[in-house]
């Protein structure tokens, strides 16, 4: 057992060897993250373009809600421009100060149009229009007025007329209000119509009601009759043993008398010329002469007849006679 006069040993050191020149590796760690951070923010500052050429546009409104600094400036949904700083002018009016690249500043002409829009979702945005390309082009540090376009605006009005609405939704469901006694009264009607019909919701009574229906009634029968006697007379004077079929045949007959009579008359004539030509044979051509003014004067009793007996049957003419020319 050891005495306590006996000397303590000396405890030894690990026997690990140091990192050789560990401050300059830590100083070159320490160096190369720093590096890799400014090439980092070098990126960032490249692909937000702070090193393009640019040129500046001055917005002015009377109210720039929503508008930030850093905020893009669109023409056709692409970012050509970007907000560098709001500022408040000597006029009280709004000063919106926008970088433009110069790679895009060809899309903005001195006829462009910027507006302000506030949606309802969503934040605000700047956007601009250009209708003709051909213009001269905006040139650096134009000041251009900004349309304000504000769909929050017209909440107010939306909201009053919805209140109109629903207040004379409210007045027209009431009890008291004149819409439930016309519905009843649509109801009581359409009630009637179910079960009397509509003659007599419409004539008020049953008695005529009837009337009106017997009236039908009697017109339907009156047009059956009226239909039946059409067919009967359309077959009395167009039919095979018609009024015009007889007639058809008298014409015929006249019209074989009329060739009989011209023919005579053409005998005439030659007994004429025979007259004039043989003056010394009068008595044999006055004979001749009776005969033929015998034959002349049959016909003409013949068509006298036939025309009489047309008159007799000619149903449709108003003047009933027919003449010969």
């Amino acid at each position: 057992m050891a005495s306590p006069d006996d000397p303590i040993a000396p405890v030894a050191e690990p026997s690990n060897p140091g990192v050789r020149h560990l401050a300059m590796k830590a100083r070159l760690l320490l160096l190369f993250t720093v590096l890799l951070i400014a090439a980092s923010t070098a990126y960032v500052l490249y692909a937000r373009g702070a090193f393009e050429a640019t040129q500046t546009l001055v917005l002015t409104t009377d109210d720039s809600e929503g508008v930030v600094a850093g905020m893009d400036m669109t023409f056709s949904g692409f970012p050509i421009g970007r907000v560098r700083r709001v500022e408040l002018g000597p006029n009280a009016e709004v000063r919106i100060i926008i970088d433009v690249a110069e790679k895009d500043a060809h899309w903005l002409r001195t006829s462009s149009v910027f507006t302000l829009v506030r949606g309802l979702v969503g934040g605000t945005a700047i956007k601009a229009y250009t209708g003709m390309l051909t213009d001269p082009p905006l040139p650096d540090g134009a000041v251009r007025p900004v349309l304000r376009g504000d769909a929050t605006a017209e909440l107010p009005r939306v909201l009053s007329s919805a209140r109109e609405v629903v207040e004379n939704l409210a007045a027209l469901t009431r009890p008291d209000a004149e819409l439930p006694g016309l519905l009843a009264n649509v109801r009581g009607t359409t009630e009637r119509l179910n079960r009397q019909g509509a003659l007599r919701v419409l004539f008020g009574n049953e008695a005529e009601a009837r009337q009106v229906v017997q009236a039908l009634e009697r017109t339907n029968a009156l047009l059956s009759r009226v239909d039946q006697l059409a067919g009967k007379a359309d077959a009395q004077v167009f039919g095979d043993s018609g009024l015009v079929s007889e007639l058809r045949g008298t014409v015929g007959q006249l019209q074989g008398l009329l060739v009989d009579t011209r023919a005579s008359l053409r005998k005439v004539d030659a007994v004429l010329g025979e007259v004039q030509g043989i003056a010394g044979n009068v008595r044999g051509a006055t004979g001749d002469l009776d005969q033929l003014r015998g034959e002349v004067e049959a016909n003409l009793r013949k068509i006298d007849g036939l025309v009489n007996d047309i008159n007799r049957r000619w149903p449709f003419a108003r003047d009933r006679e027919v003449k010969l020319p």
